[in-house]
């Protein structure tokens, strides 16, 4: 890592994580700040030629320029590198900038991708129709079928990309059988670990190299800024920060500074977010009106098992699908009250969303189907709001969204 960090006070070794995403900050200044100030400079002093010249030699650890590193971004790293027990990191911009990084800095052309079909519709996007420009193709997986995945290796794939949970299918995939699948081959294995976050599951402790985050959801957790991020072996991540550096998708310190602080509240809101979305899945899962409620911790999830065994908690989305398809889901749409129509998720407030003309509109009606998004599901970010009234206005906006004889 490029700055020095303070652990705490005494310098006590720190095991719990809780702690450390709140004790992990930056070396104090001279002024023995309690909260890290906002680092917004865009250079750094050297000491002398000869430091500059060590800096830019890699010969020394220190700050150059803010799109190398800078204090805030550095301690955001730092903490998320814990949280994940993995080796090193580098914060970005948007979430969909690490994602894309995660694949420009280690493939080139001729590289294959094996990635699982349930993903975002961004990341969705730069498979089919951005890394083929450069002659990086890919195969899509279901994560129901695991025993087709080793038949699609072949002697040019590099890398696994896979979601678990899915966005917004909620489909689960076996880490620990994917470790093992990826080892035997010699892979890369990327995880993306949005829905989950690090308070939820650890995919690195499964085997995997990269672990992805967009931290402008959970991470961030009040819909303030964008930021994603990158951890993993400190070997994959010097690739990334090299790409990083030439290309310059870097997070601004402002964001960093958020998205550190926002570490400090992560265990105890995903709790809450778990607990609230478990409570609202029971509530609907025997609603007449629905074809079906998903929820990775609702005994009825296909893969509620592994969910138990591999996931602390639940998580905090819940799908729904409304018998009556696209016409009945643009009602409830239009019918609920407080919860935000929104694309985004991980926020304080509820988010109701419609993925099918949304966040993954640009994918064709096989391909929504294919990953199990139907014109009558709706997404939603349960928030932190009183249980009773996040319940209330998801049933009330069913109930209006019935036609009227």
């Amino acid at each position: 890592m490029e700055d020095l960090f303070l652990y705490s006070n005494h310098g006590l070794s720190m095991n719990n994580k809780e702690t450390k995403s709140i004790r992990i900050q930056a070396e104090r200044s001279q002024h023995k700040e309690h909260s890290v100030p906002v680092y917004l400079t865009s250079s750094f002093m050297f000491e002398s030629a000869e430091h500059g010249m060590q800096l830019f030699a890699d010969e020394v650890d220190g700050n150059i320029y803010s799109r190398f590193s800078n204090p805030n971004t550095s301690e955001f790293v730092e903490k998320i590198a814990a949280l994940e027990n993995c080796e090193d990191g580098f914060a970005f911009a948007t979430g969909m900038a690490a994602v894309f990084a995660g694949f420009a800095a280690l493939l080139q052309s001729g590289d294959h991708i094996l990635a699982s079909r349930s993903l975002f519709g961004s990341s969705h996007q730069i498979l089919t129709k951005i890394l083929p420009k450069w002659g990086i193709t890919h195969t899509y997986v279901d994560a129901d079928k695991p025993d087709t995945w080793e038949k699609e290796i072949i002697r040019k794939t590099k890398m696994i990309f896979v979601e678990t949970p899915s966005n917004p299918a909620l489909e689960i995939i076996d880490l620990e059988w994917l470790g093992k699948l990826k080892d035997k081959y010699g892979l890369i294995l990327n995880v993306d670990n949005c829905f989950a976050t690090p308070v939820i599951q650890n995919p690195s402790d499964f085997g995997a190299d990269l672990v992805t985050h967009s931290a402008t959801k959970y991470i961030d957790g009040q819909g303030r800024v964008l930021g994603g991020i990158i951890v993993g072996k400190a070997e994959l991540i010097k690739e990334i920060r090299f790409f990083a550096r030439q290309t310059g998708p870097a997070l601004s310190p402002f964001n960093a500074w958020v998205l550190s602080k926002s570490l400090e509240t992560l265990q105890i809101r995903m709790e809450k977010h778990s607990s609230n979305a478990l409570k609202l899945a029971d509530s609907l899962a025997n609603n007449s009106e629905l074809e079906f409620v998903k929820y990775p911790f609702l005994p009825t999830h296909p893969n509620f098992e592994l969910a138990k065994k591999q996931m602390k908690y639940g998580g905090g989305i819940v799908t729904i699908t409304l018998k009556g398809g696209f016409e009945r889901a643009k009602r409830f749409i239009n019918s609920v009250e407080m919860c935000s129509l929104s694309a985004n998720l991980g926020d304080t407030r509820t988010i109701v969303t419609h993925p099918a003309s949304t966040t993954h509109s640009k994918l064709s009606d096989q391909e929504q189907a294919a990953v199990g998004i139907f014109p009558g599901l709706i997404r939603i970010s349960v928030g932190l709001e009183n249980i009773e009234d996040i319940t209330t206005d998801i049933l009330n906006a069913i109930e209006k969204s019935k036609l009227v004889s």
